[in-house]
This record gives C-alpha cells, structure tokens and sequence, in this order.
C-alpha cells in the first residue's frame, strides 16, 4: 500500500516550508500587499506563494502605510490598534471594570461624598439643618442662645464645608474627567479598528471579483474554444 506524502512548497518570503494549504498563492492576494512585497522581493511572481504569518506582516505594514498616509504620524494608541489587529485581537470589551479597578479608597470616597453633596437628599437634611439652627437660636434660646444673631458660628461652619466640600467635588471631577479620556480613547480604538477592517474588507472584495471576472472569461474562452472543435467535427 503506498503512503500518500504531502509535497512542501517554499514560502518566497522567509524561505521556509510549508505544506500547500499553509501558503497563499499570489493570485489570492491584494494588488496593494503584492506590491509592498515586490518592493522587498523583486523576485516575487504570479507563482509564488507566503505564508500565513510573513502575510499577517505585510498586513500591517500596509496598515502603517494608510495610517502615515492620512494623519503624517502614528501615536500609541494607532499603534495599539494596528497590534491588534496583527494579532486578531478583540479591541471592544467592557472597560467599566478596568476604571473602576486602578482608584484609591480616597477618590472613591470623594466619588460618593460628591455624588451625596450634588443630591436633593443633601440640600433637604442641610435645609432642615440650617431651619433648626436659626429657629433654635433665635426663638428658643432667646435670652442664652450658643449662636446669637448674626449666627457668626453657623457661617463658620458653612465656610468649614464649602472649602472642604469643593476640592472633594473637584477630585470626583478630575476622575470622571480621566474616565472620560479613557472611554474616548477606547472609542477611538474602535472606530479606527472598524474603519480599516471595512476598508480591507473592500478591497478584498474588489479583488475577488476581480479574480472571479477573470476565472470566468478564462472559463467562457475554454467554453468557446469546446464549442468551436464540436462545429467542426459536426461540418466534417
């Protein structure tokens, strides 16, 4: 009984083998990605074929090069998106854990202290406060009152909270304001993502019609070719 063998095929970029469903021919891949290769390896022809990974390369080189094109720099976070990409990585995830996760017990106190000091329960009870300590100075203890009119300890106490209470507030503002920046920037990871996948996605649907338009007049030409040899054996 013969043992059926596998003939490896080289990759034209690294050199290495590979079996045949491990490499893409170059008529399946995207005029623009046989061009960066070309520019790296003249040699590269319609019979050549790469592997998955020296691919996934020239990928993100054609990425860096869309990116460089549009915007003349790439920060981090184009960068990140284009690693990811690299490696099929998931960009959208739920990021409420990770904001959630990096602050002090301070700022989380400060968090809720805000979120109580912006609330009608907070100007209700300081209302009801503010009534009793006036009333109680001014009517029931008329003749010993602790805080006689022009209730010099009770604007002490109000300028107490009031400089207390605004830096508290302004720390719950600044870590909304960096959760906020992480939310965007995470958004803007995304929809760059998506805006190059769509634009890849187009392109190789471009190609494939294309390849399909050329399979088909190769087809129609064999067709005819079939076609015209039956003629002239009917005619003889």
């Amino acid at each position: 009984m013969e043992k059926k063998t596998n003939k490896k095929e080289t990759c034209a970029v690294c050199g290495k083998s590979f079996l045949p469903q491990d490499l893409i021919p170059a008529n399946s891949i995207r005029n623009q990605l046989t061009d960066l290769i070309i520019g790296d390896f003249p040699g590269w022809n319609k019979t050549s074929s790469i592997c998955e990974f020296d691919l996934g390369e020239y990928r993100e080189k054609y990425i860096q090069k869309i990116l460089l094109e549009e915007k003349g720099n790439l920060t981090a976070l184009e960068k990140e998106v284009v690693k990811n990409m690299r490696n099929n990585e998931v960009i959208n995830r739920n990021m409420e854990h990770q904001l959630d996760h990096d602050w002090s017990w301070g700022e989380r106190l400060s968090d809720k202290i805000a979120d109580f000091g912006g609330s009608w329960t907070f100007i209700i009870i300081f209302g009801v406060f503010m009534a009793l300590w006036i009333t109680g100075n001014a009517l029931v203890l008329l003749f010993h009152p602790f805080d006689p009119y022009p209730f010099i300890l009770l604007n002490l106490i109000l300028s107490t909270l009031a400089a207390i209470q605004a830096p508290i507030i302004m720390m719950s503002q600044n870590r909304q304001e960096a959760k906020d920046r992480l939310r965007s920037q995470h958004d803007y990871k995304v929809n760059l993502k998506a805006e190059i996948e769509i634009r890849t996605l187009h392109e190789k649907i471009d190609h494939l019609l294309t390849y399909q338009w050329k399979r088909l007049v190769e087809i129609q030409e064999m067709q005819m070719e079939l076609l015209t040899k039956i003629s002239k054996k009917e005619n003889k």
